[in-house]
């Protein structure tokens, strides 16, 4: 029982995270069509946080499968899916999943 509440209170703070993390691209990428940022500097910002934001996603089904909640677990599994394909197929030539020659 007590485990189950620190799994799922560490999931929350983990989720707040990733949602900040997002909000965080979102504001990048309003800076880049406010011309506040250049194309360079915008997706050097994103692509260094694409790293922990895979790795915060995929913590938590692996906690999950630890703990055995199998049903949460399948539930996780096509984003984590989804997000690892995005970051493994990078096209030949981009400096990441960001490139400044596609933003703009």
């Amino acid at each position: 029982m007590f485990g189950d509440i620190c799994l799922f209170s560490f999931t929350l703070v983990n989720t707040g995270a990733l949602i900040f993390i997002l909000v965080f691209f979102i504001i990048t990428l309003s800076d880049l069509e406010c011309d506040y940022l250049n194309a360079q500097e915008c997706c050097g910002r994103l692509n260094f946080w694409n790293i922990p934001k895979l790795w915060l996603q995929l913590l938590v089904p692996i906690l999950l499968i630890l703990t055995g909640h199998w049903i949460l677990v399948l539930m996780n599994t096509p984003i984590c899916v989804w997000l690892i394909r995005k970051f493994h197929f990078i096209s030949k030539g981009n400096i990441g999943e960001y490139d400044p020659a596609e933003i703009h």
